[in-house]
């Protein structure tokens, strides 16, 4: 095992090249996607490293419960500097452990109360909130929680706004994106700044999020931060280009870049230095009925991997702008390694492998070695 089982630990600075220039060589979808599974597979490998290296120092503690065996030398000859690494393993790994449920309990919890908190509106797509101060919207997955915060089959909405019964599909059996799960929730006060063009622009921006699972993406460079600090370069890169994706299919949607350019840079006018809405904790209290039209503010939305329509908080909404005055990307499923980007797409793919390909052979020369020490 030697050496190979440290390398998934530091193989993800191989990414920080892409996780950069994807942002602007790449087309949005694609640097999504692809930043999305070299974090997951990056983090999945050096988490199983760490899992390793805690049954070596874990086998060091004394009144463990691991079998005796696993203490011997033979074992731990297989860890360079174990009684260092072993030991510090094993605090890091529970660290990891609970950083990581603590997000998991977290982002369901704000979606369930948000979910919640608008079961008294209508149903349909858009919630409409009637705050006049805080200006801000954002997409709210539906997944497994219905309209009244509870466990459920959901539902789905069709063409016209109206939500039918969980599971159906529409006509035609397919699923776009006015007809995936989760509702747009949006203030009257940037609804009252924008042109009609440009609601639907901020509409569409809203679907494309919902239609493409942007939460899931979000939430999945979330946790392999978490899990490997060196992987929070591709979490950045990732929030950037979601709402770049969402950018473009808007720009599609409504046929004119210009303005969904127009829109984000209203509701980021507008949202900059507005009075941010009470924390969720006081809308919906403990063991109360949470009010009409209460819903989590940008900030709570941010916390739980929602995309959010130019938040409040500072961003790189210039970098959107500017993107959609530009002509609009071409599509291409990989780049030449002749070229900067591509190289540095290489480089990620080839870090991911030897990371996966090295958290292998040292769990099953681990599991040989403790086949091999455990008596029969």
């Amino acid at each position: 095992m030697g050496l190979f089982v440290f390398l998934p630990l530091v193989l993800p600075l191989t990414a920080w090249p892409v996780a950069r220039l994807a942002e602007q060589r790449l087309h949005p979808r694609t640097a999504t996607r692809l930043l999305t599974g070299v974090a997951a597979v990056m983090a999945v490998c050096s988490t199983v490293c760490l899992g390793l290296l805690m049954v070596v120092g874990t086998a060091q503690l004394p009144g463990n419960p691991l079998p005796d065996a696993w203490s011997d030398p033979e074992v731990r000859a297989a860890v360079p500097h174990d009684e260092i690494a072993g030991r510090a393993a094993v605090p890091t790994l529970c660290v990891v452990a609970l950083v990581c449920a603590r997000t998991l309990w977290r982002h369901h919890r704000v979606r369930r109360r948000a979910h919640r908190a608008l079961a008294g509106l209508p149903t349909t797509q858009v919630a409409v909130l009637p705050d006049a101060t805080a200006a801000y919207a954002y997409a709210l997955p539906g997944g497994r929680y219905g309209l009244d915060g509870q466990r459920g089959p959901g539902g789905r909405y069709g063409s016209d706004g109206q939500l039918s019964s969980g599971g159906q599909r529409d006509p035609g059996g397919r699923r776009g994106p006015g007809r995936a799960y989760g509702r747009i929730v949006v203030t009257s006060a940037l609804l009252d700044c924008l042109e009609p063009a440009e609601r639907r622009a901020l509409f569409a921006h809203e679907r494309a999020h919902l239609a493409a699972r942007h939460h899931r993406h979000l939430l999945a460079v979330r946790l392999a931060a978490q899990a490997n600090p060196f992987l929070r370069p591709l979490r950045t890169a990732v929030a950037y280009t979601a709402e770049r994706w969402a950018d473009e299919e808007a720009a599609r949607a409504v046929g004119s870049r210009r303005t969904v350019a127009r829109a984000i840079g209203k509701a980021a006018l507008v949202s900059h230095g507005a009075a941010p809405p009470p924390g969720l904790a006081a809308l919906v209290p403990p063991g109360a009925a949470p009010p009409p039209g209460a819903a989590p503010p940008p900030g709570l939305a941010a916390l739980a991997g929602l995309p959010a329509f130019a938040a409040p908080a500072p961003g790189p909404v210039p970098r959107r702008v500017t993107a959609l005055l530009a002509p609009a990307p071409t599509p291409r499923h990989w780049a030449s390694v002749f070229t900067t980007v591509g190289l540095a797409v290489w480089c990620a793919a080839a870090g991911t492998a030897v990371s996966a390909m090295s958290s292998a052979n040292a769990a099953v020369t681990m599991l040989f070695i403790l086949h091999a020490a455990t008596p029969l």
